[in-house]
């Protein structure tokens, strides 16, 4: 498949925070990049001249990009360090090494350490991260270390070891950071305790903890330790931003493979991530077009022994979003929450993106394939005997009462065309009746059109139900339009949708295209009908008040009543007030004119 162009790309990648990739003409990595907002990120590489000539060199090399949404930019920065590693790209010179980002280790003993560290052990032991600011990792193991006095030596503190009293306390037991467990002063069961409290913290629940640092703060006020007072609340403001968990690194998922499915009527779009040793280290996107009715189990199972080969992926387990057969050597696992369900949510976001830029780049380059694409489509989903290509949308609900106006909006190839828009003024119907009203106008336009030889839409749709589309209804019978123009009434509810003859409605998903059109039409006609109906009505009563004034003119009353906002606003200014706004000499006309009546 040919590559879009460059600025192409670019103009259709989310403004979501991920991670992108630059590769050359032969399909190898140049360069990988983290941001909180792609689009803008992205951009900046191509809109100017670089300081440094490497970058220059770089930006003239990039021939396809490709990126990976994740929910935060902290995720952003951890799958940055991932695939630098991974990919090892020639223009990217940090983060190459074998350096990590550090985690927070609990380590599996009797009495158990708590530390900072940037290896991971395969002990037992439980990693709490990978954290990306310091400051935050820095301020945890403070505020850990002034609630729970834990020990920070490295002895072997068996059983066996301190009834032999092979170990004697040091200096941190004597100035209060540990109670002496090295010489059996403190019970292991209540050590544990405190490593369970802690545990929580990390985990991200420490609403118990936040109130134990809350009294530590207000003890210093009380005692007048101002200075220590600040410094906890410093830290409670850190914690309470604190982010648990990643879901780029996750030590408790090992070697798995994700892949996810999107799919429309012309095509279906698969998301894999590869994760090794907890982390993702690969993504990547395949787009297939249907040939025939084929189901998204049919073809993700096909995707996914294409993947596999063709990245040479050897794990026993995946994570899929439904059940498949793939034999009886893999592992397949749909999960329903946790971790694992993170992850492909992930993918499956990351699959929904890629759809989105595939159908913004056909829009861009080929217009016409988009809206025959959408058309196929709205001909499908809506049972029609034709393509919609003309839509007309009539709307008379809300706007009742005085001056009963409707609204009639037309829609050619799914886009609105406003010059063919009709505005109704009701003309045989006394009080507010929408039935009778929608009657009225629906037989007006379509006399009209039949009249002047005017093309009729294909489709026409009713705002209201059941009960309006009843009353459009006996129009088209009179004009003996039935069966030549499909006709259907939207409820309240906007995916209800109801046809002729038919008490059941039709429901549409609320993320189809055909709904997102007949949403647009709606929202039209109500924004076109009540325009309208204000601009009558705000005409009809500035002429009940003010065409008697001598020497002022409609336009000149229009301006005063959108500067004062009524006729009794206006009554009550100053001469001085109304001339800032229309001039002394026609100021002092309406002032008079006030005084005098």
């Amino acid at each position: 498949m040919q590559k879009p162009a460059l600025d192409l790309q670019i103009l259709t990648l989310p403004d979501n925070p991920g991670v992108y990739q630059y590769y050359d003409k032969d399909g190898k990595i140049l360069y990988v990049g983290k941001a909180k907002n792609l689009k803008k990120r992205v951009s900046s590489y191509f809109n100017k001249i670089h300081d440094t000539a490497k970058t220059n060199v770089l930006v003239k090399k990039i021939v396809t990009i490709k990126h990976i949404v994740v929910p935060t930019e902290t995720d952003a920065l951890l799958l940055e360090n991932n695939l630098i590693k991974t990919l090892q790209p020639r223009y990217n010179v940090l983060l190459r090494d074998d350096k990590s980002y550090p985690w927070i280790c609990i380590k599996k003993e009797p009495f158990s350490r708590i530390f900072l560290t940037r290896r991971m052990v395969k002990d037992g032991s439980e990693y709490f991260g990978p954290y990306t600011n310091f400051k935050m990792v820095y301020t945890i193991l403070d505020l850990i270390k002034e609630l729970y006095p834990l020990r920070t030596c490295t002895y072997d503190l068996s059983e066996s070891n301190i009834n032999s009293g092979k170990f004697k306390v040091c200096l941190e037991y004597h100035i209060g950071n540990c109670k002496g467990p090295c010489e059996g002063l403190e019970p292991l069961e209540e050590y544990q305790r405190q490593v369970n409290a802690i545990r929580e913290i990390l985990k991200g629940n420490f609403k118990e903890s936040l109130k134990d640092f809350k009294k530590l703060m207000n003890t210093y006020a009380q005692n007048l330790q101002f200075e220590e007072a600040q410094k906890i609340k410093e830290k409670i403001e850190v914690l309470e931003n604190y982010q648990s968990r990643s879901t780029i690194i996750n030590p408790k998922i090992t070697n798995i493979d994700v892949f996810s499915i999107v799919s429309d009527e012309s095509a279906a779009y698969v998301n894999f991530l590869q994760i090794s040793h907890g982390s993702i280290i690969r993504s990547h996107t395949l787009e297939m077009k249907k040939k025939l009715d084929e189901s998204d189990e049919e073809l993700l199972e096909l995707a996914i022994v294409e993947l596999r080969e063709r990245f040479q992926l050897l794990s026993k387990e995946i994570i899929v979003p439904f059940e498949l057969d793939l034999g009886e050597n893999i592992k397949i696992t749909v999960p329903q929450l946790g971790d694992k369900k993170q992850i492909l949510d992930l993918s499956i976001r990351n699959a929904k993106f890629y759809r989105i830029e595939q159908l913004k780049q056909l829009q861009i380059v080929d217009p016409d394939r988009h809206v025959n694409r959408i058309m196929a489509q709205m001909q499908k989903d809506l049972r029609l005997p034709s393509e919609p290509r003309h839509i007309e949308c009539f709307d008379n609900s809300n706007i009742q009462g005085t001056n009963p106006v409707a609204a009639c909006v037309v829609f050619k190839d799914g886009k609105p065309s406003k010059k063919d828009y009709r505005h109704f003024n009701v003309k045989t119907v006394e009080g507010p009746n929408d039935f009778a009203s929608m009657t009225e106008i629906v037989y007006r336009r379509y006399k009209r059109l039949l009249d002047e030889n005017e093309p009729l839409p294909q489709l026409i749709i009713i705002d209201g139900g059941k009960g309006q589309l009843s009353a459009a209804l006996k129009s088209i019978d009179d004009l003996g339009l039935r069966g030549k123009v499909a006709i259907i009434g939207i409820a309240k509810r906007l995916e209800e949708l109801f046809y002729p003859g038919d008490s059941i409605p039709l429901y549409l998903d609320k993320k189809s295209e055909t709904l997102k059109v007949i949403q647009h039409l709606r929202n039209e006609a109500h924004r076109f009908g009540i325009t309208f109906h204000r601009d009558k009505r705000s005409k009809s009563a500035l002429n009940s008040s003010v065409e008697s004034i001598p020497g002022i003119g409609e336009k000149t009353m229009t301006t005063l009543i959108q500067h004062f906002k009524s006729v009794k606003r206006l009554k009550l200014a100053t001469e001085k007030e109304i001339s800032e706004v229309i001039g002394v000499s026609k100021a002092k006309k309406i002032v008079d004119f006030y005084k005098t009546n």
